[in-house]
């Protein structure tokens, strides 16, 4: 039946949860090209056909031409979903996206994001009277300024403003600026240690 691949590229869409990136499927997604490139043909040959005057070949025509458009939704939501999650992803993981995020990435949407970053990080650049300000931390506003943190494995030394270089071992608690270390929880690095 027509339409039917490109709908369970949105049903497989559908299936994961915000924050999760599904495999591309790039088998079903050129599935869905062929499949549109033969209806594009036997249109055609209708079309001809149905100029010369067999005037019963136009709903068969119109069908399959929605059948066209109908993929062509479904591919388009399905890339442009697809960019909205790894959008989603760079802010709340940070600039360097987590391993399993990226196994699950083409190469195309690797360039999109590579491009996205430099983007933000030259918008980020241009703010703040010339200094940079960036814009990815405190994405939720801070009750202190200072948290404890746990570490959860080794990271090595990590320097604040003051100087300070404190050696980040695994199961070590410090006590540290939140925006220092924002970066790191995301990262999975540190966690939020709630008293």
């Amino acid at each position: 039946m027509f339409c039917e691949k490109a709908i369970e590229l949105i049903r497989e869409l559908h299936r994961m949860s915000d924050g999760q990136l599904p495999a591309f499927n790039e088998d079903v997604l050129r599935q869905v090209l062929q499949e549109m490139e033969a209806l594009y043909e036997q249109n055609q040959t209708d079309v001809n056909e149905a100029k010369a005057g067999r005037a019963e070949l136009i709903p068969s025509i119109k069908l399959r031409h929605c059948c066209l458009l109908r993929n062509q939704r479904c591919l388009t939501a399905y890339l442009y979903d697809r960019l909205l999650r790894i959008r989603a992803l760079r802010w709340e993981y940070g600039s360097v996206l987590p391993a399993n995020v990226r196994f699950h990435m083409c190469a195309e949407e690797v360039q999109w994001i590579s491009q996205y970053k430099k983007s933000l990080a030259s918008f980020m650049r241009s703010l703040g009277g010339g200094e940079g300000l960036d814009i990815t931390q405190d994405m939720k506003p801070p009750k202190s300024l200072y948290i404890e943190v746990r570490c959860l494995k080794d990271h090595g030394e990590f320097e604040i403003d003051d100087g300070t270089v404190i050696l980040l071992k695994k199961n070590s608690q410090h006590f540290l600026p939140r925006w220092k270390c924002e970066q790191l929880i995301r990262q999975g690095v540190l966690e939020h240690v709630m008293s």
